[in-house]
């Protein structure tokens, strides 16, 4: 059965929308989107996590880009795409990009679309702790391309992505020609020293809503990090909406070993985002 998605005001079928191949996006990348999740909760129902932030966050992409996105238009249509597939353990794709009207650089003529895709869930990593390995490209400066999702900026993530795999690797980490961590290819960097935790800072990496999360269940300390510094860890994980809290075994040849610390944040951020902490339940839009 085929999986309905929302396109400009009307949910059907996948195979009914079409994209003219000569869409400014197609071309460019000149699009932004979100990753969000949807969760199976106790009471059989499903519930967004965090989604006014995930759309806030999008549309300060689109302002940049100088597109119109309303937030209230793109929450109704997140929900009714996961009502219409039935949805609940889920991944959600909002996509607002340029349509066809000219192959130039000016945008300001171009029309544009919104589309939301529903997808049954599973972590892009995996459930495995992942191995990093340190890139040999560099993170996109944010004063040359501001840390949001905009499409074409993760060209970068892809180049980045491939020559982690051909090394055998799970997943890439960024590093500035400083020495500081940045962040991987679609993730944030936390690390664990002595028991106390730290969310590694960096301008050019995306704010995270993942991250975020976990600063505030953790009250870890956000600050630069050099990459000796995280070897040096006791622990070291990853934060992101697909990735979840994805624990880290490896970067290159320094080894991590797994601890109850990991264990328990896992623990806690499953029973956040299903709706078990009522001090939480505020980050929960209702399907």
């Amino acid at each position: 059965m085929s999986l309905m998605q929302f396109c400009d005001g009307e949910i059907a079928e996948a195979e009914a929308f079409s994209v003219p191949l000569t869409s400014h996006a197609l071309h460019y990348g000149t699009g932004v989107f979100e990753g969000i999740r949807s969760y199976a909760t106790d009471d059989g129902g499903a519930a967004v996590f965090r989604l006014r932030e995930h759309l806030e966050r999008m549309r300060k992409g689109a302002e940049a880009l100088g597109m119109k996105f309303d937030v209230a238009q793109a929450t109704e249509a997140v929900l009714a795409t996961l009502r219409a597939n039935g949805h609940r353990d889920a991944y959600i794709r909002p996509l607002l990009w340029f349509n066809a009207g000219g192959l130039g650089l000016d945008v300001d003529k171009l029309s544009e679309r919104l589309m939301v895709a529903t997808l049954p869930w599973t972590s892009h990593l995996g459930t495995h702790r992942v191995r990093l390995t340190v890139s040999s490209f560099r993170r996109n400066p944010a004063k040359a391309l501001p840390p949001l999702k905009l499409c074409g900026n993760y060209v970068n993530s892809i180049l980045a992505k491939r020559e982690a795999t051909q090394r055998g690797f799970g997943e890439a980490l960024f590093v500035d020609d400083g020495g500081f961590v940045v962040e991987c290819t679609g993730e944030n960097v936390f690390m664990v020293k002595d028991g106390k935790v730290t969310a590694v800072e960096h301008g050019d990496a995306l704010p995270g809503i993942t991250r975020d999360t976990v600063i505030q269940l953790t009250g870890a300390e956000s600050r630069p990090v050099r990459i000796e510094e995280l070897k040096a860890a006791d622990e070291v994980f990853l934060t992101g909406t697909s990735a979840e809290i994805a624990r880290v075994e490896a970067i290159d040849e320094c080894v991590f070993h797994a601890s109850p610390f990991g264990d328990a944040l896992t623990a806690r951020y499953a029973d956040v985002v299903r709706g078990r902490k009522e001090a939480h339940r505020g980050w929960l839009t209702r399907v």
